[in-house]
Protein backbone atom coordinates (compact mmCIF):
# COMPACT_ATOMS: atom_id res chain seq x y z
CA UNK A 1 0.00 0.00 0.00
CA UNK A 2 1.51 3.48 -0.93
CA UNK A 3 2.14 5.76 1.81
CA UNK A 4 -0.49 8.35 1.02
CA UNK A 5 -3.17 5.43 1.56
CA UNK A 6 -1.55 4.17 4.18
CA UNK A 7 -1.65 7.56 5.83
CA UNK A 8 -5.27 8.26 4.78
CA UNK A 9 -6.51 4.33 6.29
CA UNK A 10 -4.76 5.85 9.44
CA UNK A 11 -6.70 9.00 9.78
CA UNK A 12 -9.94 6.57 8.99
CA UNK A 13 -11.18 6.87 12.52
CA UNK A 14 -11.26 10.65 12.36
CA UNK A 15 -12.25 11.13 9.27
CA UNK A 16 -15.39 8.72 9.76
CA UNK A 17 -15.99 10.66 13.26
CA UNK A 18 -16.64 13.47 11.52
CA UNK A 19 -18.35 12.02 8.32
CA UNK A 20 -20.99 10.71 10.94
CA UNK A 21 -21.08 13.83 12.87
CA UNK A 22 -21.53 16.11 9.94
CA UNK A 23 -24.14 14.02 8.60
CA UNK A 24 -26.13 13.89 11.30
CA UNK A 25 -25.55 18.04 11.92
CA UNK A 26 -26.81 18.71 8.39
CA UNK A 27 -29.21 15.54 7.84
CA UNK A 28 -32.14 17.43 8.07
CA UNK A 29 -31.80 20.27 6.22
CA UNK A 30 -28.31 19.93 4.04
CA UNK A 31 -27.17 23.58 5.62
CA UNK A 32 -26.06 24.74 8.89
CA UNK A 33 -27.66 26.69 11.10
CA UNK A 34 -26.00 28.71 14.22
CA UNK A 35 -27.41 25.78 16.52
CA UNK A 36 -25.82 23.48 14.16
CA UNK A 37 -22.45 25.40 13.67
CA UNK A 38 -22.27 25.14 17.81
CA UNK A 39 -22.74 21.36 17.32
CA UNK A 40 -20.20 21.48 14.81
CA UNK A 41 -17.51 23.29 16.61
CA UNK A 42 -18.05 20.52 19.45
CA UNK A 43 -17.32 17.98 17.08
CA UNK A 44 -13.92 19.37 16.38
CA UNK A 45 -13.51 20.00 20.22
CA UNK A 46 -14.25 15.93 20.60
CA UNK A 47 -11.87 15.15 17.71
CA UNK A 48 -9.08 16.84 19.67
CA UNK A 49 -8.77 20.05 17.61
CA UNK A 50 -9.22 21.59 20.79
CA UNK A 51 -10.80 24.49 22.06
CA UNK A 52 -9.04 27.24 20.92
CA UNK A 53 -8.22 26.30 17.55
CA UNK A 54 -12.06 25.04 17.37
CA UNK A 55 -12.93 28.32 18.06
CA UNK A 56 -10.61 29.86 15.64
CA UNK A 57 -11.71 27.27 12.73
CA UNK A 58 -15.91 28.43 13.56
CA UNK A 59 -14.98 31.93 13.65
CA UNK A 60 -13.71 31.75 10.13
CA UNK A 61 -16.69 29.42 8.88
CA UNK A 62 -19.56 32.10 10.61
CA UNK A 63 -17.44 34.55 8.43
CA UNK A 64 -16.95 33.03 4.77
CA UNK A 65 -20.68 32.13 5.67
CA UNK A 66 -21.56 35.96 5.95
CA UNK A 67 -19.54 37.18 3.60
CA UNK A 68 -20.67 34.32 0.86
CA UNK A 69 -23.89 34.18 2.06
CA UNK A 70 -23.58 30.49 1.37
CA UNK A 71 -24.32 27.51 4.76
CA UNK A 72 -24.26 24.73 2.73
CA UNK A 73 -22.44 21.76 3.70
CA UNK A 74 -20.04 21.88 1.06
CA UNK A 75 -19.30 25.52 1.52
CA UNK A 76 -18.68 24.72 5.14
CA UNK A 77 -16.64 21.57 4.54
CA UNK A 78 -14.25 23.98 2.23
CA UNK A 79 -13.89 26.64 4.28
CA UNK A 80 -13.09 24.24 7.60
CA UNK A 81 -10.68 22.62 4.77
CA UNK A 82 -9.17 26.31 4.37
CA UNK A 83 -9.39 27.27 7.98
CA UNK A 84 -6.96 23.70 8.68
CA UNK A 85 -4.71 24.57 6.04
CA UNK A 86 -3.68 28.00 7.17
CA UNK A 87 -3.16 26.89 10.78
CA UNK A 88 -0.91 23.95 9.72
CA UNK A 89 0.77 26.64 7.62
CA UNK A 90 3.33 26.05 4.22
CA UNK A 91 4.90 22.73 4.56
CA UNK A 92 8.61 23.02 5.34
CA UNK A 93 10.86 20.31 4.97
CA UNK A 94 13.52 19.67 7.66
CA UNK A 95 16.19 20.13 5.25
CA UNK A 96 20.13 20.08 6.06
CA UNK A 97 22.24 23.36 5.83
CA UNK A 98 25.26 22.73 3.72
CA UNK A 99 28.64 23.25 4.40
CA UNK A 100 28.20 23.39 7.85
CA UNK A 101 27.24 21.00 10.80
CA UNK A 102 23.21 19.91 11.36
CA UNK A 103 22.20 19.60 14.68
CA UNK A 104 19.01 17.80 15.43
CA UNK A 105 17.50 17.37 18.88
CA UNK A 106 14.60 14.71 19.27
CA UNK A 107 12.75 15.29 22.58
CA UNK A 108 9.26 14.54 24.25
CA UNK A 109 7.78 12.66 26.56
CA UNK A 110 8.19 8.49 27.10
CA UNK A 111 7.01 6.42 24.61
CA UNK A 112 6.59 8.98 21.35
CA UNK A 113 9.38 6.81 19.41
CA UNK A 114 11.76 9.31 20.09
CA UNK A 115 14.34 6.68 19.68
CA UNK A 116 12.95 4.90 16.29
CA UNK A 117 12.82 8.22 14.76
CA UNK A 118 16.29 8.93 15.62
CA UNK A 119 17.08 5.96 13.39
CA UNK A 120 14.77 6.21 10.53
CA UNK A 121 16.91 10.06 9.99
CA UNK A 122 19.96 8.47 10.50
CA UNK A 123 18.51 6.01 7.76
CA UNK A 124 17.33 8.88 5.52
CA UNK A 125 20.96 10.74 5.94
CA UNK A 126 22.86 8.12 5.46
CA UNK A 127 21.03 7.04 1.96
CA UNK A 128 21.80 10.61 0.71
CA UNK A 129 25.15 10.03 1.29
CA UNK A 130 25.64 12.20 4.52
CA UNK A 131 28.30 11.49 7.30
CA UNK A 132 25.77 11.05 10.54
CA UNK A 133 26.70 10.77 13.76
CA UNK A 134 24.49 9.48 16.69
CA UNK A 135 24.22 10.22 20.22
CA UNK A 136 22.34 8.21 23.53
CA UNK A 137 21.63 10.86 25.32
CA UNK A 138 19.10 9.01 26.82
CA UNK A 139 21.46 7.41 29.62
CA UNK A 140 18.30 6.27 32.20
CA UNK A 141 17.43 3.63 30.04
CA UNK A 142 19.24 0.80 29.04
CA UNK A 143 17.08 -0.41 26.13
CA UNK A 144 16.76 3.38 24.69
CA UNK A 145 20.77 2.55 24.40
CA UNK A 146 20.56 -0.91 23.33
CA UNK A 147 17.81 0.44 20.69
CA UNK A 148 19.93 3.23 19.12
CA UNK A 149 22.56 0.82 19.05
CA UNK A 150 20.62 -1.18 16.98
CA UNK A 151 19.81 1.89 14.64
CA UNK A 152 23.54 2.40 14.77
CA UNK A 153 24.55 -0.73 13.25
CA UNK A 154 21.66 -1.00 10.98
CA UNK A 155 22.51 2.19 8.84
CA UNK A 156 26.55 2.06 9.48
CA UNK A 157 26.40 4.98 11.82
CA UNK A 158 28.47 5.56 14.18
CA UNK A 159 27.08 6.06 17.62
CA UNK A 160 28.38 8.08 21.10
CA UNK A 161 27.31 6.08 23.91
CA UNK A 162 27.92 5.99 27.52
CA UNK A 163 26.71 3.03 30.50
CA UNK A 164 23.44 3.44 31.63
CA UNK A 165 23.27 6.33 34.25
CA UNK A 166 26.00 8.27 32.93
CA UNK A 167 25.74 11.92 32.56
CA UNK A 168 23.43 13.15 29.49
CA UNK A 169 25.20 16.30 29.82
CA UNK A 170 28.70 14.67 29.15
CA UNK A 171 27.17 12.28 26.39
CA UNK A 172 26.21 15.70 24.35
CA UNK A 173 29.61 17.73 24.87
CA UNK A 174 31.21 14.75 23.86
CA UNK A 175 28.94 14.10 20.90
CA UNK A 176 29.39 17.33 20.00
CA UNK A 177 33.11 17.70 19.93
CA UNK A 178 33.29 14.10 18.33
CA UNK A 179 30.97 15.79 15.66
CA UNK A 180 33.11 18.76 14.70
CA UNK A 181 35.86 16.70 14.91
CA UNK A 182 35.03 14.17 12.09
CA UNK A 183 33.45 16.94 10.03
CA UNK A 184 29.84 15.15 10.10
CA UNK A 185 27.01 16.66 8.47
CA UNK A 186 24.24 15.51 10.81
CA UNK A 187 24.32 14.82 14.43
CA UNK A 188 21.33 12.93 15.74
CA UNK A 189 20.55 13.94 19.81
CA UNK A 190 18.18 11.05 20.71
CA UNK A 191 17.30 12.57 24.45
CA UNK A 192 15.14 10.49 27.37
CA UNK A 193 11.61 10.75 27.56
CA UNK A 194 10.45 13.44 30.43
CA UNK A 195 7.50 14.52 31.56
CA UNK A 196 6.63 18.17 30.89
CA UNK A 197 5.53 18.77 34.59
CA UNK A 198 8.85 17.56 36.29
CA UNK A 199 11.10 20.71 36.23
CA UNK A 200 13.95 19.22 37.34
CA UNK A 201 14.26 16.79 34.14
CA UNK A 202 12.75 20.16 31.62
CA UNK A 203 16.10 22.00 33.63
CA UNK A 204 17.84 19.24 32.52
CA UNK A 205 16.67 19.46 28.86
CA UNK A 206 17.26 23.21 28.86
CA UNK A 207 21.08 22.46 30.24
CA UNK A 208 21.55 19.94 26.99
CA UNK A 209 20.22 22.40 24.77
CA UNK A 210 22.62 25.48 26.02
CA UNK A 211 25.84 23.35 26.17
CA UNK A 212 24.76 22.31 22.11
CA UNK A 213 24.14 26.08 21.36
CA UNK A 214 27.45 27.00 23.33
CA UNK A 215 30.37 24.15 21.83
CA UNK A 216 28.74 24.10 18.65
CA UNK A 217 27.54 28.35 18.08
CA UNK A 218 27.47 28.00 14.60
CA UNK A 219 25.81 24.53 13.61
CA UNK A 220 22.10 25.05 12.15
CA UNK A 221 19.83 23.30 15.37
CA UNK A 222 16.80 21.59 15.37
CA UNK A 223 15.03 21.23 18.26
CA UNK A 224 12.16 19.21 17.50
CA UNK A 225 8.94 17.66 19.71
CA UNK A 226 8.30 13.92 19.04
CA UNK A 227 4.31 14.10 19.74
CA UNK A 228 2.27 10.65 20.17
CA UNK A 229 -1.02 11.13 18.15
CA UNK A 230 -2.75 9.16 20.41
CA UNK A 231 -1.91 11.60 23.29
CA UNK A 232 -4.68 13.93 22.98
CA UNK A 233 -5.17 17.19 24.21
CA UNK A 234 -2.25 16.79 26.79
CA UNK A 235 0.17 16.87 23.49
CA UNK A 236 -0.33 20.83 23.35
CA UNK A 237 0.78 21.11 27.02
CA UNK A 238 3.48 19.20 26.44
CA UNK A 239 4.75 21.37 23.03
CA UNK A 240 3.65 24.52 25.22
CA UNK A 241 6.55 23.38 28.26
CA UNK A 242 9.28 22.04 25.87
CA UNK A 243 9.15 24.94 23.80
CA UNK A 244 10.07 27.23 27.05
CA UNK A 245 12.76 24.59 27.60
CA UNK A 246 14.35 23.86 24.35
CA UNK A 247 12.95 26.26 21.95
CA UNK A 248 11.08 23.69 19.33
CA UNK A 249 11.60 24.27 15.46
CA UNK A 250 9.18 21.47 14.91
CA UNK A 251 7.43 18.84 15.26
CA UNK A 252 7.07 14.99 13.82
CA UNK A 253 3.99 13.53 14.93
CA UNK A 254 4.22 9.63 14.95
CA UNK A 255 1.72 6.49 15.60
CA UNK A 256 -0.81 8.19 12.97
CA UNK A 257 -1.69 4.31 11.90
CA UNK A 258 -3.77 3.58 15.21
CA UNK A 259 -6.54 4.30 17.04
CA UNK A 260 -5.13 8.06 17.05
CA UNK A 261 -7.51 11.01 16.68
CA UNK A 262 -5.72 13.07 14.01
CA UNK A 263 -7.27 16.57 14.89
CA UNK A 264 -4.18 16.61 17.79
CA UNK A 265 -1.61 17.42 14.54
CA UNK A 266 -3.80 20.73 14.04
CA UNK A 267 -3.98 21.79 18.13
CA UNK A 268 -0.47 21.20 18.71
CA UNK A 269 0.41 23.13 15.40
CA UNK A 270 -1.99 25.98 16.26
CA UNK A 271 -0.64 26.41 19.83
CA UNK A 272 2.97 26.54 19.36
CA UNK A 273 3.18 28.11 15.38
CA UNK A 274 5.94 25.77 14.53
CA UNK A 275 5.48 23.29 10.83
CA UNK A 276 5.18 19.59 11.71
CA UNK A 277 8.04 18.08 9.56
CA UNK A 278 7.27 14.88 9.28
CA UNK A 279 4.89 11.94 10.33
CA UNK A 280 5.55 8.35 11.37
CA UNK A 281 3.03 5.23 10.86
CA UNK A 282 4.53 2.32 11.68
CA UNK A 283 7.86 1.23 12.85
CA UNK A 284 9.60 0.21 9.81
CA UNK A 285 12.48 2.55 8.35
CA UNK A 286 9.88 3.97 5.04
CA UNK A 287 7.22 4.84 7.75
CA UNK A 288 8.21 8.22 7.86
CA UNK A 289 7.59 10.51 5.76
CA UNK A 290 7.85 14.38 4.55
CA UNK A 291 4.18 15.92 6.09
CA UNK A 292 2.01 17.19 3.43
CA UNK A 293 -0.93 19.68 4.61
CA UNK A 294 -2.88 19.13 1.37
CA UNK A 295 -3.04 15.01 1.78
CA UNK A 296 -3.06 15.18 5.43
CA UNK A 297 -6.80 17.57 5.29
CA UNK A 298 -7.91 15.71 2.57
CA UNK A 299 -7.21 12.14 4.68
CA UNK A 300 -8.72 14.01 8.08
CA UNK A 301 -11.80 15.80 6.45
CA UNK A 302 -15.05 14.08 4.62
CA UNK A 303 -15.98 15.26 1.05
CA UNK A 304 -17.68 17.53 -0.08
Amino acid sequence: MAFFERFKAGLAKTRDFLNGGINKISAAMGHFDEDMLDELEELLVQADVGVPCATFLMEKVRKDIKVNKDNSRAAVINSLREGIVAVLGDPLKLTLKPDRLNIILLIGVNGTGKTTTCGKLALRYRQAGKKVLLAAADTFRAAAIDQLKYWAELTGTPCIAYPEGSDPAAVVYDSVQAAKARAADVLLVDTAGRLHNKQNLMDELAKLYRIIKREAPNAALESILIVDANTGQNAVIQAEKFNAAAQLTGLIITKLDGNSKGGVAVAVANAVKLPIYMVGLGERAEDLADFAVNEFVDSLLPSE
